[in-house]
């Protein structure tokens, strides 16, 4: 039996479950180990004059104290643009800019340093909001744009318009580990370095400029990450930086790793965005001319942060065909920490755009929402160019509206829930049905590469090592199950190793929902060298044989044109002696994807990962408290590599997105402090906020011939559809004053409920029912 499409148990399951899988910061203390932490800026904006560190370097247990001075190499780094510095040298950019390195024995004599530490500082004044940048004009990088047909004119000939402004909220990454790195100083200035990372190239990249040594000096593993979701794809680099330079200057072990509050005060998260828009639709809801202008909250630097508006403008048509089309991207620079890449990298705030106008649009025609949006979809023959030129292939949107809308019973519900809020005064229910069309690739072309180092063994046994790195999202597992029927042999004979730079060259990050498309498909590149090897063996092996008869199944290799037949284990180990070749590094490089961000046109993705969502919401009219009371969830995925995993990253990437939508609010003080950071003040969805009733289905999709094995990528695109829980509030919401759009931002918090609420229901006492506006 063939190991791709079974439920094979995720390889770290049982040691999770168990506690024996191993973290960073659970591997033993090393002989003469130091801790090392840092002093943050008590401002948000302003210049270090000076620093005195005598008192501190007097406490016992101190080892090290290094400033800025003290970096032998490059002082700036970046993952695009060379503007962070590890360490404060004049300017501060944000409350909790790293200025002084600690390094000692115990937390304790840190934590004693730290209040020893004066700092000279000259404050200035800061830049928080969207909104003050861009009065500032404060921006990062170049105004974006991506535009087609004449929107202008399409606007002004549409019989319908609305314009406005739509606010979404960030997202604290909340993984399990918070961020960690141990480095180790090894001979002739060679460095070790154990992090959790989604991106070990990168890490090995930076430490080497910061030290000023060859990149074949430093050595990255990552054997597995306590979570990700994109907050350690860059921000992972700084902990193994610093742990970094101080093992180079004291010569011993170095451990850095950030307690949870400091996790969530210092790093960056997802970017909140501002959306100005303007739309025009037909009296049917059909859309004829969009200009939606992107503003996201960069932080102090760049980070990832360009690619993330990119990607945010690329998905704002989502599953729509819109054919006049103007959107435009802009990155503000602010004074808080750099926000960097998170699960669906912008794809998340480019759909909350236009999913705010679609359930706005049903609201103003007083349409059900649900039929506005199928009236908009891409079809298959026509209207299936996106507003960047690329043709929407493989397009089963109007097959998955179909069929959801009948297994959730869409429209008796509908029914129900317009008699139940004439009924009720204390509660106040809400649906909506929201789809994705999520691109699968990166935007950058060069990273959409993968390498994968395979080796068979004379015991039959197989080791593979790839570029990828392990978050729990199980990479490693599809990876084995692929490897295993390149053979023809059982899974369990498949092992995955630790990612590691030495082994792994010149890595992309694990991101994009592409870590099995690029590292399964080199290792199965690197499988299909090795058997071809064996294939030709055959004929010295087997006398008279011929390669094209030679199968691999069932532990075995057969010559099907006779009763020849030997174990897999004595075939390789016979190919050993006869000197053959049994290890080989596989490349993989993503075809045909590119995309020129200048004139925002070309080819950006391999293809779409499709779904849908219908979520019902109930309200509670005195408190504003909402519950998600049922969800019907139907994925596009082609035919799952492992089913199992899979649904779990469908469910747990649904539930992650519904709390973005819902709970999750950054709240900071005056001075740039954030608030919420911790889980008693900073709410992620719990098992109580899991819809009572929950279903789940892939749609089995034979035809995703563009992808490995006709598997889809699964890990960003299901948080898209929590977006279907936001739009569900916004609809009960409408129907407390029919024919006014309420004003509901992202996310939508009790709080923010009950005071719209109490708007809304003063508005239909005073005012009169809100009339279609007319362009």
């Amino acid at each position: 039996m063939n190991a791709v499409g079974q439920n094979i148990p995720h390889d770290s399951a049982r040691g999770h479950v168990a506690g024996e899988s191993v973290f960073i910061d659970d591997m033993p203390p090393m002989k003469n180990e130091l801790l090392v932490d840092f002093l943050p800026a008590p401002i948000a904006a302003g210049k270090l004059i000076g620093i005195d560190l005598g008192e501190a370097a007097k406490i016992p247990g101190v080892a090290l104290l290094l400033t800025s001075n003290d970096i032998p190499g490059h002082k700036h780094f970046g993952p695009v643009f060379q503007d962070e510095h590890l360490l404060v040298e004049d300017a501060i950019v944000y409350l909790g800019d790293p200025c002084v390195l600690i390094a000692a024995e115990t937390r304790a004599a840190i934590t004693a340093a730290k209040k020893m530490i004066k700092l000279q500082i000259e404050a200035a004044k800061p830049i928080f909001s969207i909104e003050d940048a861009i009065a500032a004009k404060s921006f990062i990088g170049p105004l974006r744009t991506i535009h087609r047909g004449d929107p202008d004119a399409a606007l002004a000939q549409s019989e319908c318009t609305l314009a406005g402004e739509f606010q979404i909220g960030g997202q604290e990454h909340f993984y399990l580990e918070s961020q960690a790195a141990i480095a180790v100083p090894g001979e002739h200035g060679h460095i070790t370095i154990h992090s959790s990372t989604q991106h070990p190239s990168e890490v090995q990249a930076m430490t080497a400029e910061i030290l000023g040594i060859p990149f074949n000096h430093v050595i990255v593993h990552c054997k597995r990450m306590g979570g990700g979701f994109g907050g350690k794809e860059t921000q992972a680099a700084q902990p193994a930086m610093m742990a970094a330079l101080v093992a180079s200057k004291t010569r011993r072990p170095v451990r850095v790793v950030y307690n949870k509050d400091d996790d969530m005060c210092f790093t960056g998260k997802r970017h909140p965005f501002l959306n100005r828009y303007s739309v025009g639709f037909t009296r049917e809801g059909v859309i004829t001319a969009l200009k939606v202008d992107h503003y996201s909250n960069g932080g102090c630097t760049a980070d990832l942060s360009l690619a993330v508006m990119e990607r945010a403008m690329l998905h704002t048509d989502n599953a729509y065909f819109i054919s006049d089309a103007h959107i435009t991207g802009q990155v503000c620079k602010t004074n808080l920490p750099s926000n960097t890449a998170f699960r669906g990298f912008g794809g998340p705030q480019g759909v909350a755009a236009i999913e705010n106008i679609m359930e706005s649009i049903a609201i103003s025609l007083g349409i059900d929402s649900m039929e506005i949006r199928r009236r908009n979809l891409y079809q298959i023959e026509q209207r299936n160019i996106t507003p960047y030129g690329q043709v929407f292939k493989n397009n089963v949107l109007e097959q998955i509206f179909s069929e959801l809308s009948a297994e959730s019973d869409y429209a008796k519900r509908r029914r129900d829930i317009d008699a139940f809020n004439r009924a009720s005064r204390s509660q106040l229910r809400g649906m909506a049905c929201t789809p994705v069309k999520f691109g699968i690739s990166f935007t950058k072309e060069h990273l959409n590469q993968g390498n994968a180092l395979v080796s068979v063994y004379t015991d039959g046994s197989v080791m593979v090592s790839h570029g990828g790195t392990e978050m729990g999202q199980g990479v490693n597992t599809r990876v084995r199950q692929l490897v295993a029927d390149e053979f023809g042999i059982d899974w369990q004979k498949v092992h995955v190793t630790t990612t590691s730079t030495d082994k792994n060259h010149n890595t992309s990050p694990t991101a994009a929902s592409t870590g099995t498309d690029l590292n399964g498909a080199a290792a199965v590149v690197a499988c299909e060298a090795i058997r071809g090897r064996l294939t030709a063996f055959a004929a010295q092996y087997w006398a008279g044989s011929v390669a094209t008869n030679i199968v691999f199944n069932d532990g075995h290799v057969f010559d099907t044109a006779s009763s020849k037949k030997i174990s897999f284990k004595e075939y390789v180990a016979a190919a050993y002696l006869a000197r053959i070749n049994l290890g080989e590094r596989g490349f993989y490089a993503t075809p045909g994807v590119n995309y020129d961000r200048e004139t925002g046109t070309g080819t950006p993705f391999l293809y779409y990962t499709n779904g849908a969502a219908v979520s019902e919401v109930e309200i509670d009219r005195y408190t504003g408290e909402m519950r998600v009371t049922r969800v019907d969830l139907l994925m596009d995925i082609g035919q799952a590599i492992n089913p199992g995993i899979d649904r779990g990253q469908v469910v747990g990437g649904f539930i992650q997105g519904m709390g973005w939508c819902t709970t999750e609010e950054l709240k900071y003080g005056p001075g740039g402090e954030l608030l919420s950071h911790s889980p008693t003040t900073y709410k992620i969805p719990n098992i109580s906020d899991v819809p009572a009733v929950f279903n789940v289905r892939m749609l089995d999709n034979p035809n995703s011939t563009m992808s490995l094995k006709r598997s889809k990528a699964v890990g960003e695109p299901p948080l898209l559809l929590g977006l279907s829980v936001w739009a569900a509030v916004k609809n009960a919401l409408s129907q407390l004053s029919p024919g006014t759009i309420p004003d509901l931002k992202l996310p939508a918090t009790n709080e923010q409920i009950l005071m719209l609420m109490t708007q809304l229901k003063s508005s239909s006492k005073s005012k009169p029912a809100k009339t279609l506006p007319v362009g």
